[in-house]
Order: structure tokens, then C-alpha cells, then sequence
């Protein structure tokens, strides 16, 4: 595989803003076509764990499909974000089949879920995944967007030298590598706006859960407190420190096997670019790393008719790793 880390070169990027956050906002608005007519969506739940069910829309390309791709969405995000929606129709056009996975309590499936959902809570992901092989009877594409992205490389990396029976390669967009350093980034009055926004969902959550009450749940302030009170003591972790140090992806890079594609913007306002800069990410020959100097968190716009560069960017990777293999 170091070849492919080699060679492929991932399209040009001519940003349409060059701000981060208009990147970021535009991108969150931007219409995007979607056809159900002609790729209808079929949903299916998979019980995953005792209580937890979790819901993935499938849908078919016209013809024979040439793969399978598996997408999945960022924090408090679901199966109907722009992002997914556009990628699942530029993929369905291009013969693969595609799978829009959704974390557990997401997109207003509270009651299929006795419990939240956290970056580094890879079961319901692998028991998807080991459905979808069981039925196509190949391996699927992985391409995980922001916390999708760590659960992406984290379940690569769980999965070591076994990995390619389920996954034959792996899509990373704007991850939050290290959850420590993007907690605190998140916290800066900068992008506020964002944790605000993100804190007003994960409030709404835990009381749709009944884990928390509204009143309760007010009290909170940031990101970083939630998980302190919340989801660290939920799944085990003593503290929201120990949450992050423990279930950040950038711990698990040195153990992938399968070609595994990192797609970041230099200037995303929520994940500090030094990250990248880790040793285990040139020192395996799994991994590439295609960066931008502008771009946004999982934004992307580009000038000119490929308006949507991800898009273009993982197909081509996809379409190249599949090239690679046939040769």
C-alpha cells in the first residue's frame, strides 16, 4: 500500500471562500440534489447491543454496483446531512451502492436507544458492517465526517490485520484526531457559535434519553462539561480527560492495515492542524494525508462545476484503490 500513498494525488481544490467559517456555514446550507426516485431508500434497524438498535438507509444504484460505500455522520448530526446526501448521490451515479449509517439516538431514533452515543463506541459501526460483508459478500468503503471520522479510524485500528474482511479502505473528513486539543478549541469564544450549537442538541438528546432533565441539563455550559458529567461516567471513563485520552483516533493509526485517506483543511476553526504532524501518520504506509489551506470542518466548496470537492476527492480515491487492486 505505500504505493498508493505515493502516487495518488487528489484533485485540486480552488476554494469558493477562503474564510473558515463561511466555508463551514455555507456549506451547512448549501442545497444539494438528492433523488430518492430514482435511488429509492430502503431503511433497516440492526439490534447491535442489549437496548441499542441502530437505523442505516441503504440505497441501489441503477445496474450492477461496482462496491459498497459505508457513510457516517458527525456529532449530532444524522443519515440526512448535506454531506451524506450529497456523497450518497454522487456515489449511487457512480454505480456503488451506499449504506448512510446513523448513530445511535440520532435523527429521532431515541427510542431504538437506551443510551448515547460516543466517539470511540465503535460496536454498532462493526456489527453494521459485518451485515453488510454477510450480504454483498465483499468488503465495504468507509468514509467517516468529524466524530464519524474517528469512529472510522478508531474501528480500523481496533480491527489491526483483520480489518479487510469487512473494510477495504477507509475515508476520514475533517477528524477530530486528538479530542482533547478540539475540546478545548471548541471552547474558544471564537466558535462559540458552534458549541452552542452543538451544546443546544446534546442537551435536547439527554432529555429525549431521559438521562438528563431540562432543568439539569441548562446547567451544563460546554462540550467538555457534558462529557465530564455525562458521558464519561456513562461508559466507564473517569473523566472527560480520560474519555478523550483513551478514545482519541490518533492512538489507533499505528495499528491500521487497510488504505485509509485523511482529508483536512489547514484552517479548520474546530481541529488544531498539528495533530497531523504525528509520527504515526507518516510512519505507516497505510495512511495518506491530503491537506488544503483552506476548506473549513467538513466544508469544502469549491469554485467551478465540482462544487462539492469531497465528493469528487473520495470517489477518486475510492475509483483509484479499486484500479490499484485490479492490477
Amino acid at each position: 500500500m505505500a504505493a498508493s500513498r505515493q502516487r495518488w494525488q487528489a484533485p485540486r481544490f480552488e476554494p469558493l471562500f477562503r474564510n473558515p467559517h463561511w466555508q463551514t456555514l455555507a456549506s451547512h446550507l448549501w442545497p444539494r440534489k438528492f433523488d430518492t426516485r430514482r435511488f429509492p431508500v430502503e431503511q433497516r434497524i440492526y439490534p447491535t447491543e442489549p437496548g441499542i438498535q441502530v437505523l442505516v438507509k441503504h440505497q441501489r444504484p441503477e445496474g450492477v454496483a461496482r462496491g459498497q460505500l459505508v457513510l457516517v455522520h458527525g456529532m449530532e448530526s444524522s443519515a440526512e446531512a448535506g454531506y451524506m446526501r450529497s456523497l450518497a448521490q454522487a456515489a449511487l451515479i457512480r454505480q456503488f451502492r451506499v449504506a448512510r449509517f446513523q448513530l445511535r439516538s440520532c435523527g429521532g431514533t431515541e427510542h431504538l436507544s437506551e443510551t448515547f452515543y460516543h466517539a470511540g463506541l465503535t460496536v454498532d459501526l462493526r456489527t453494521v458492517l459485518e451485515a453488510v460483508r454477510e450480504e454483498i459478500g465483499q468488503p465495504a468503503w468507509l468514509v467517516g465526517f468529524s466524530l464519524g471520522a474517528i469512529m472510522v479510524q478508531k474501528l480500523t485500528g481496533e480491527l489491526g490485520d483483520l480489518a479487510s474482511r469487512w473494510i477495504a479502505g477507509a475515508c476520514a473528513i475533517s477528524t477530530p484526531i486528538d479530542l482533547l486539543a478540539c475540546a478545548s478549541r471548541l471552547g474558544e469564544p471564537r466558535n462559540s457559535f458552534y458549541e452552542r450549537r452543538f451544546l443546544r442538541r446534546m442537551r435536547r438528546r439527554l432529555e429525549a434519553l431521559r438521562h438528563q432533565s431540562a432543568d439539569a441539563s441548562r446547567q451544563i455550559g460546554s462540550v467538555r462539561e457534558l462529557d465530564d458529567t455525562y458521558t464519561a461516567p456513562s461508559f466507564g471513563f473517569s473523566s472527560a480527560e480520560h474519555y478523550y485520552a483513551t478514545q482519541s483516533s490518533r492512538n489507533f493509526f499505528s495499528q491500521i492495515r487497510v488504505p485509509t485517506l485523511l482529508l483536512q483543511a489547514k484552517d479548520d476553526s474546530l481541529i488544531p492542524f498539528e495533530a497531523f504532524s504525528d509520527p504515526a501518520i507518516q510512519a505507516n504506509p497505510h495512511i495518506s494525508l491530503a491537506a488544503t489551506d483552506h476548506g473549513g470542518h467538513v466544508a469544502f466548496l469549491a469554485r467551478g462545476s465540482n462544487r462539492f470537492w469531497i465528493d469528487q476527492a473520495v470517489l477518486e480515491w475510492i475509483e483509484w484503490q479499486i484500479a490499484q487492486q485490479q492490477t
